[in-house]
């Protein structure tokens, strides 16, 4: 069965090398891996490297409700792109683009089937525009 595909994108106002670095390392993953203010990551790990984990604890503050997000490096070219699968099969590519000073930074991902597309957006979205806030924020 085809899956269905979201993509989701942001600008964030800094150089790819620190946006690379702020998506990437686990001790700045902690710090944005959320989609609202009442949720938090309190611990990541990142084996960056194919065939690697990734490994994110996102709860809710109140501990009502907690999951971890994982998922094993297919492809990595350093500063560019990589691409992971999650334990589900679904898989995901996040792209970092140099456009002018400011980086693009791209993620296409295989839908699940339990929630609706436009949730799953904007579930992954508001992760994004709040990884995008902090990087500008740092």
């Amino acid at each position: 069965m085809k899956k269905d595909k979201i993509i989701i994108q942001v600008s964030v106002s800094a150089d790819i090398e620190k946006v690379w670095d702020y998506y990437t390392l686990p001790e700045h993953i902690t710090k944005w891996n959320f989609a609202s203010d009442d949720w938090q990551c309190p611990h990541a790990s990142n084996d960056m490297r194919v065939g690697g984990k990734y490994l994110a604890r996102m709860e809710a503050k109140d501990g009502s409700f907690g999951f971890d997000f994982e998922a094993v490096y297919d492809q990595i070219i350093v500063g560019e792109r990589f691409s992971y699968t999650m334990p589900d099969g679904r898989e995901v590519q996040v792209t970092f683009n140099d456009a002018d000073g400011k980086t693009e930074v791209s993620i296409s991902f295989d839908a699940e089937t339990e929630n609706p597309l436009e949730m799953q957006r904007a579930g992954w979205l508001a992760i994004l525009n709040n990884f995008k806030k902090y990087t500008e924020r740092n």
